[in-house]
């Protein structure tokens, strides 16, 4: 019996790139794995488009598509978590359906873990060719600052797209928190781990549903998710705020005593600290806050999606 490969497929609002991402991947499946079996979950985060009926028309023509059907818009981190629970095949592949994660990829990457040399073969970009300067600046800060304040180092340009054996997929399920990111919990999991890297290619179709502010709160969601840092930081500011100001109080007692009458003097100085402390202390709040509101979200126990319609 042949082993399968499940492949999961997050969609939102992508009816024009489903078929194109099918058709793809069949003809890597037909010319260079013909030894396996295919599995596909197509995964759609609540699309207001025709995305569902095109899936359902691959469904109707193959038994081995499956697909998950939100209520809602929930996310791409609900899609993949709903897709690792739905996938039972040996390995699982996780891809973008615009055609930007390659299918070429596949034949190698199934092989690395095939083999048991690797137990997770992933890929990475190269360059960042075809994005806005703005996007890339920040994407390769964002990667430089987390792998610097996190003990969980992730590849720089690191995609989803992967393929896992199935005992690394039990592991990243047995991680059912409900604020996932999941670049950082693929890497947490351990095992023997391989990037293939390869040339940034655009999509096939459609546009991308990633504005600049949806990755900037993606951003800060994986360093809340794997860092203390940001609220060791606040610990630190007040520290500093508190050494300044005992020195600052010493300095005002040795003047008055040196210079009487002096300790009126300086009210511009005195209000930009007070402006400077207040920012430092809402700064400091913003950030418990954010913590807090994880926790808060974890312990209401919701589920992660709510499906609709489940083939």
């Amino acid at each position: 019996m042949s082993e399968t490969l499940s492949i999961i497929v997050p969609v939102f609002n992508e009816q024009e790139t489903v078929p194109l991402f099918y058709k793809a991947v069949n003809e890597v499946r037909e010319t260079q794995l013909a030894d396996y079996t295919f599995e596909y979950w197509f995964i759609d985060d609540g699309s207001n488009d025709n995305t569902v009926a095109e899936i359902q028309k691959l469904a109707d023509n193959d038994d081995n598509v499956h697909f998950v059907a939100f209520s809602r818009n929930f996310g791409k981190e609900a899609g993949l978590y709903a897709g690792l629970e739905h996938a039972t095949g040996d390995y699982v592949a996780v891809m973008d359906v615009d055609l930007q994660d390659p299918p070429a990829l596949l034949p190698e990457m199934l092989q690395g873990v095939a083999s048991g040399e690797w137990d997770v073969v992933g890929t990475r970009r190269k360059t960042r060719d075809g994005e806005p300067p703005i996007r890339t600046f920040f994407s390769e800060l964002f990667y430089k600052l987390i792998n610097h304040i996190s003990d969980n180092h992730i590849v720089e340009g690191a995609r989803d797209y992967r393929v896992m054996s199935r005992q690394v997929v039990d592991a990243i399920m047995s991680m059912s928190e409900y604020n996932r990111f999941s670049k950082g919990i693929f890497t947490w999991v351990g095992f023997r781990q391989k990037y293939i890297a390869f040339e940034n290619t655009e999509r096939v179709a459609g546009n991308t549903s990633w504005s600049f502010w949806k990755l900037v709160k993606y951003s800060i969601e994986g360093i809340v998710a794997f860092s203390q840092f940001p609220l060791m930081l606040v610990s630190v500011l007040g520290l500093i705020a508190f050494i300044i100001a005992v020195i600052g109080a010493i300095f005002v007692v040795v003047r008055t005593l040196m210079v009487p009458g002096s300790s009126a003097f300086g009210w511009p100085s005195m209000i930009v600290i007070m402006l400077g402390m207040g920012g430092v202390q809402l700064l400091s709040l913003g950030i418990v806050g954010r913590y807090i509101s994880s926790i808060y979200l974890e312990v209401k126990k919701r589920p992660i999606y709510v499906a609709k319609q489940v083939k």
